[in-house]
């Protein structure tokens, strides 16, 4: 035989290349990882529902919520008044004192606790109305050393008094006439004190003092007005424009009201 036939066959192997890596892919390892992190935030979820308290749960939802300064939107069904507005609310009387709260201890933590479901029932009259979200832009809140502090105060362009007066605005009335129902839930004792901004013009007589202090005196005859218990008035307090809020002394924001749910222990 030749040389020629001696020789080995040419074999030529042709390999299929599927692009993306077909069913070895990585695309489907992220679907499963969304699928996963979804299961994990559903089976926290039912542990947290579990977990906390009906006031706890409100407050998470007011969290992730946010529309109001006092703190946090609850649905109307939920709220403080249950779903009803505020001028029913008023001719069914004063609230009824919250049983799952007990400010009778003189523990420090009960107060704090208190203090918070306090908030959080604030803060759920927020989306009850159009009138009360209005005026609830004029509240915060916060826990100190001495108290829970409810802080009302002027907006540009919406006070809380006539120009310069003791004279109340709609929005005051509006505002006393919740934190009388929401004052019901705890007995601790209440100090009003009152603020106002500096004038670059000295007067005769100056406003400042006799102001802040005919305005803290006017919301305290206005919440017993509305129910509020006066025995529980601790103090009536004029601050001039002692204690400002905004750097600017003329800034219409230091004129405000400072409500304090004062702590038994102090």
């Amino acid at each position: 035989m030749s040389r020629q036939n001696d020789a080995a066959p040419i074999i030529i192997k042709r390999k299929k290349v599927i692009a993306g890596g077909g069913h070895h892919g990585g695309a489907w390892k992220v679907a499963y990882a969304d699928f996963v992190t979804a299961m994990m935030a559903f089976f926290l979820m039912m542990w947290l529902l579990g977990a906390t308290t009906e006031s706890q749960r409100r407050g998470l939802a007011d969290y992730f919520n946010p529309s109001i300064p006092v703190h946090r939107i609850s649905s109307g069904g939920e709220g403080m008044f249950g779903g009803t507005d505020l001028e029913t609310r008023q001719q069914l009387g004063p609230a009824t004192p919250d049983p799952s709260i007990d400010d009778t201890g003189p523990e420090s933590q009960v107060e704090t606790d208190s203090f918070e479901t306090l908030r959080q029932r604030l803060s759920g009259f927020g989306g009850e109305s159009p009138v009360l979200d209005e005026a609830l832009r004029h509240v915060i809140t916060r826990q100190t050393d001495e108290g829970l502090v409810l802080e009302i105060f002027d907006l540009p362009g919406a006070p809380l008094f006539q120009s310069d007066t003791d004279v109340p605005g709609p929005v005051l009335d509006t505002v006393t006439a919740v934190l009388a129902q929401v004052f019901t839930m705890v007995s601790n004792p209440l100090a009003i004190e009152g603020h106002t901004r500096s004038y670059t013009v000295v007067q005769a007589n100056d406003p400042r003092w006799t102001l802040s202090t005919a305005r803290a005196d006017r919301v305290r005859r206005m919440l017993e007005d509305a129910g509020f218990d006066p025995a529980r008035l601790a103090r009536v307090t004029g601050h001039a424009d002692r204690r400002p809020a905004d750097p600017n002394p003329m800034a219409v924001r230091n004129n405000r009201l400072e409500l304090i749910l004062l702590r038994r222990n102090r």
